[in-house]
């Protein structure tokens, strides 16, 4: 196993990138209740009581000013296959919700219709930490299905099976 200095970036991204995560679209509403929506890796489980969860954002992000607490916003969690829709909503475009099958949750906030799970939330705390927001999220209500993941592994989609062999 190889060492890299602290200061290398690209190590760095490349080691944590062993670490296999799930995909979420995070949606929110812009100017005018307009929906915005981003892909994120960084989502995790925080508490169960009370019900939290955390991601993090560029703090350059465009988005980031719309993550102040109190703030609705709306988790849906990629299934198997939907890397299209990871692609998308990680892309800059001006509405990336055009033509996207997708509901609004009672606050408002846009989900992806067919994601494996999605989940109602509110800012509760907001913090820039390193270069990114660091945001915690209280759950307010959620919704489950059944079925396979989206994963991300060593900086593409896999299927969880196919991730033990890399």
């Amino acid at each position: 196993m190889a060492a890299a200095a602290t200061g290398d970036a690209r190590a760095l991204r490349r080691a944590c990138g062993r670490y296999a995560t799930g995909v979420a679209v995070i949606g929110a509403c812009g100017a005018g209740g307009r929906p915005l929506g981003l892909t994120v890796n960084s989502f995790a489980s925080l508490s169960l009581a009370p019900p939290l969860i955390l991601w993090s954002l560029a703090l350059h992000s465009p988005s980031a000013a719309h993550f102040a607490p109190g703030a609705a916003f709306g988790i849906s969690i990629l299934r198997a296959g939907q890397g299209e829709l990871a692609r998308r909503f990680a892309t800059p475009a001006a509405d990336k919700f055009a033509g996207v099958a997708h509901r609004r949750c009672p606050r408002g906030v846009p989900y992806l219709a067919d994601a494996l799970a999605t989940l109602a939330c509110r800012v509760e705390r907001a913090d820039p930490v390193g270069d990114h927001l660091l945001i915690v999220g209280a759950v307010e209500g959620f919704e489950a299905g059944e079925g396979e993941p989206l994963v991300f592994y060593g900086g593409e989609f896999v299927r969880i099976g196919d991730a033990a062999g890399r």
